[in-house]
C-alpha cells in the first residue's frame, strides 16, 4: 500500500470499512484494493448487497411467523381486550414512533453530509478541470502565435534584409529560438484527455448525486408520513387506515433494507479508494502522464523538484534572447530599412504576449493549485461523504426496526378493535337500556314512541273512564287503615284502583318492606277475625 499524501490522512472509519471481508459471489475472499474495473471486486460489493437482501428475507420471515402465531392463537375475547394487551400495543406504537423520528433525523443529517461531500468533490473536479484547461489553452495559443505570426514576420523581414547577410543570419537565429520554444512546449504533457475525463466525471457525479439526494429525501418524508398515519389510525381505531399503513409499512421495510445494501456497498467501495487514493490515480494516469508529474501533484512538497522547471527555463531564455535580437534590429536596421519597422514591432509585441503567457503557465503548472483541489476532493469524499453514508446506513437500520415494531403492533391493535366491535354488536337492539338504542332514539325524533305500561299519556282514557268504587264499610280502625295507606304512600281513595290509571310505574319494594307488609297484614287479619267473632 502506497503512503498517503502528507496533508491527507484517511479517517478511521474508512480503515474500518476497508477491513470488511471482501467475498465474491463464489464465496471466495479477494483483495480489498480498490479495483472497480475488476469483476471479482464488483462481485464483492454486490455480495454486500446480497447480505442486506438476506437480512430483508429473514425480517419478513420473522414477521410472517409472528403473524401466523397471532392468527392461530385462539384466546378468549375478554382476554384480548384486557388492559395489559392494550398497554403493549400503545407502548409498541410509542416506541415505533420515537425510533422513526430518530431515524428520520439521522437520515436528514446523513443525506446532507453526503451531499456536501459530493458537492465538494464535483467543485474540486471543476476547478482542476479549469486549471488543466487553462494550461492547455495557454500552450496551444502560444504555439499557434509563434508558428504562424512569428513565421510570417520573419519571412517578410528575410525579403527586406536580403542584401544584408548579417541581418539575415540574425533572423535565422531567431527562427531557431522559436523552434526551440515550440519544442519545449511540445514536451509538456497533453492535458486534453485528462480535461475531458474530469469534466465528464464531474457532470455524471453531479447528476447521480442529485437523484440520490432527492430519492432519500422522498424516502424520509414517506417514512415520517406512514408513521404519523399509523399513529392516527391507532388513535382513531380505524381498521382500514391501519390496514393501508400495514401495506405501506411492508413497502417501506423493503426500501429500508434495499437502501442499507446500496449504502453499505458504496461506503465500502469508497473507503477502499480513500485508504490509498494515490495508488489508484497513478494507475489510471499511467501511459497518459509520466509518473513523476503525477507524483509531483499528489504530494507537492518542497523536496520534490518541478518536472516543468527545465522546459520553462529554456522557454524563458529563448524569449529573452529573441527580445535582445529584436532590440538590436530596431536600433540598427530600421534607419537603413524603414519598411522593416512594422514587422519588427509585430515580433516584439508577439514576444511580450508570449512572455505574459509564460508567467501564467508557470503559475498554473505549480503543484499547489491542483494539490489543493485534490485534497479538497479527498476530504469531501472520505470525510463528509463516507460519514454521511454511515449515517444513512444507521437510518436504514433504525427505520427497519421501527417498521418491524409497527407491523407487529398493527395486527394486534386491529384484532382488539374487531373484538370490541363484536362485543358491541352482541348487545340486544331491543334493550331499552342499550346505549346505542338510546342514541338512535335521540337521533331519530320522528320515530314512533313505544307505548309502555308505565306511560301516563297512554292511560288517560282508562283513567277518566274508571270510577273509583265506594269505600267499603270496614270495622278496621282508622289509624290502622291510615297506616296501611301511609305504608304504600298512596291516596286511600285510589288504593284499590288498578295501576294503569296511576300514571306512574309499578312500585318496587325491598325485601325488608315486603316482610314488614306481610307481618302487618297477618296481624290485621287476626284482629279482624277476633272482632268478627265477638
Amino acid at each position: 500500500m502506497s503512503s498517503a499524501p502528507a496533508d491527507y490522512t484517511a479517517p478511521w472509519w474508512t480503515y474500518w470499512l476497508h477491513n470488511f471481508p471482501h467475498i465474491n459471489l463464489r464465496f471466495q475472499p479477494i483483495d480489498n484494493n480498490f479495483q472497480p474495473e475488476e469483476e471479482n471486486y464488483q462481485q464483492s460489493l454486490i455480495f454486500l448487497g446480497c447480505v442486506a437482501a438476506a437480512g430483508l428475507g429473514l425480517n419478513l420471515l420473522c414477521l410472517a411467523i409472528y403473524l401466523s402465531c397471532l392468527c392461530c392463537c385462539h384466546k378468549d375475547e375478554e382476554e384480548e381486550s384486557k388492559k395489559p394487551n392494550s398497554c403493549c400495543v400503545t407502548w409498541s406504537a410509542v416506541a415505533a414512533g420515537l425510533i422513526t423520528c430518530v431515524a428520520v433525523g439521522v437520515g436528514f443529517y446523513g443525506n446532507s453530509e453526503t451531499n456536501d461531500g459530493v458537492y465538494q468533490l464535483t467543485y474540486s473536479l471543476y476547478n482542476a478541470n479549469h486549471t488543466l484547461g487553462g494550461v492547455d489553452s495557454l500552450v496551444t495559443g502560444t504555439m499557434g502565435s509563434i508558428k504562424s505570426g512569428l513565421h510570417q514576420h520573419l519571412a517578410r523581414l528575410d525579403e527586406i534584409f536580403a542584401t544584408r547577410g548579417d541581418y539575415v543570419q540574425t533572423l535565422q537565429f531567431m527562427q531557431q529560438m522559436a523552434d526551440n520554444v515550440i519544442k519545449q512546449l511540445l514536451g509538456l504533457p497533453d492535458w486534453e484527455d485528462a480535461k475531458v475525463d474530469l469534466a465528464s466525471i464531474a457532470d455524471q457525479t453531479a447528476n447521480i448525486e442529485y437523484y440520490r439526494w432527492l430519492t432519500y429525501l422522498l424516502l424520509l418524508i414517506l417514512d415520517l408520513i406512514i408513521c404519523l398515519l399509523a399513529c392516527l389510525g391507532l388513535a382513531k381505531q380505524s381498521r382500514w387506515l391501519l390496514t393501508t399503513m400495514m401495506v405501506f409499512g411492508v413497502l417501506t421495510l423493503v426500501l429500508s433494507w434495499t437502501s442499507l445494501g446500496a449504502d453499505l456497498a458504496t461506503a465500502v467501495g469508497t473507503s477502499d479508494f480513500c485508504v490509498s487514493p494515490d495508488k489508484y490515480l497513478m494507475s489510471q494516469t499511467k501511459g497518459v502522464i509520466s509518473a513523476d508529474i503525477v507524483h509531483y501533484y499528489l504530494y507537492c512538497n518542497q523536496t520534490l523538484s518541478n518536472p516543468f522547471q527545465q522546459p520553462l527555463t529554456i522557454f524563458q531564455r529563448s524569449l529573452t534572447t529573441m527580445q535582445i535580437q529584436i532590440q538590436g534590429l530596431l536600433q540598427f536596421a530600421v534607419p537603413l530599412f524603414p519598411t522593416a519597422e512594422r514587422d519588427l514591432l509585430g515580433i516584439q509585441h508577439l514576444l511580450n504576449s508570449s512572455e505574459a503567457s509564460l508567467h501564467q503557465l508557470t503559475a498554473l503548472l505549480d503543484c499547489r493549485g491542483l494539490n489543493k483541489d485534490y485534497l479538497d476532493a479527498m476530504v469531501g469524499v472520505c470525510y463528509d461523504g463516507v460519514e454521511g453514508m454511515l449515517y444513512l446506513c444507521l437510518f436504514s437500520i433504525l427505520a427497519a426496526c421501527a417498521f418491524t415494531v409497527m407491523l407487529c403492533a398493527i395486527p394486534r391493535a386491529w384484532r382488539q378493535i374487531a373484538c370490541r366491535e363484536r362485543e358491541y354488536n352482541d348487545i340486544d337492539e331491543e334493550d331499552p337500556f342499550n346505549p346505542r338504542a338510546r342514541r338512535a332514539g335521540s337521533q331519530n325524533p320522528n320515530h314512533t314512541n313505544m307505548h309502555s305500561f308505565c306511560s301516563y299519556s297512554s292511560s288517560m282514557g282508562s283513567q277518566n273512564s274508571l270510577h273509583p268504587p265506594a269505600p267499603a264499610v270496614s270495622n278496621t280502625p282508622m289509624p290502622e287503615y291510615m297506616n296501611q295507606t301511609a305504608l304504600f304512600g298512596g291516596n286511600p281513595r285510589y288504593e284499590n284502583v288498578p295501576l294503569i290509571g296511576r300514571g306512574s310505574p309499578p312500585p318496587s319494594y325491598s325485601p325488608t318492606m315486603r316482610a314488614t307488609y306481610l307481618s302487618m297484614t297477618e296481624e290485621q287479619n287476626r284482629h279482624f277475625g277476633n272482632d268478627f267473632q265477638a
